[in-house]
């Protein structure tokens, strides 16, 4: 135990780390960073932080759910994450506020960016990169189609409930409205 810190300095230190958002995991993966001497060049001003820009491969097979099989999924490469180049595509039904059925849908997104599952499931793996005006919404990702194992289509979407950051899917016969936008992207 260190006697050069005192306890009250720690926990000031720890407010401060629960502030900034690290989890316990966060504080063991620092605790055994192998280069620690280089975080203290930052903090002394010797040294500056460059952010990674996340890649998602886009071109790799989705998570495919127990039972399930790929229908369709669309490959669209080295996705640069950016959440201000993605946006939210509602069809002109939806926009009324009226229900478009998902086979309907799917046939009006040919050609648009979609985005695949596989940006979804990254999604899930790094929350913390997912924009606040997405909570509340079922956002979609149309780029992978699934077959479900009762032989109907379906499409993945994100979601939170309550405080819980999850995933669900839709059935293609049934209707999708303003609420279940589909996530494309400028840069694919």
């Amino acid at each position: 135990m260190s006697t050069l810190y005192s306890v009250g300095l720690m926990n000031q230190t720890g407010d401060a780390f629960e502030a900034a958002g690290f989890t316990p995991d966060d504080m063991t993966k620092l605790r055994t960073f192998p280069d620690l001497k280089s975080i203290r060049d930052v903090v002394r001003g010797h040294a500056k932080i460059v952010r990674v820009e996340p890649i998602i491969d886009c071109d790799a097979n989705p998570f495919v759910p127990d039972g399930w099989q790929v229908e369709e999924h669309i490959k669209a490469g080295q996705l640069a994450f950016d959440p201000a180049k993605i946006s939210f595509y509602l069809s002109k039904v939806q926009k009324k506020g009226k229900v478009i059925k998902g086979h309907n849908l799917r046939e009006e997104l040919k050609g648009q960016p979609v985005l695949n599952a596989n940006v979804l499931d990254y999604l899930l793996d790094n929350p913390e990169l997912i924009p606040g005006d997405w909570k509340g919404k079922h956002v979609f990702f149309w780029g992978t189609i699934y077959r479900h194992f009762d032989g109907n289509l379906r499409v993945r979407y994100l979601c939170w409930s309550g405080s819980q950051l999850g995933w669900g899917y839709r059935w293609l016969g049934s209707g999708f409205n303003d609420d279940h936008p589909a996530a494309v992207s400028a840069s694919i």
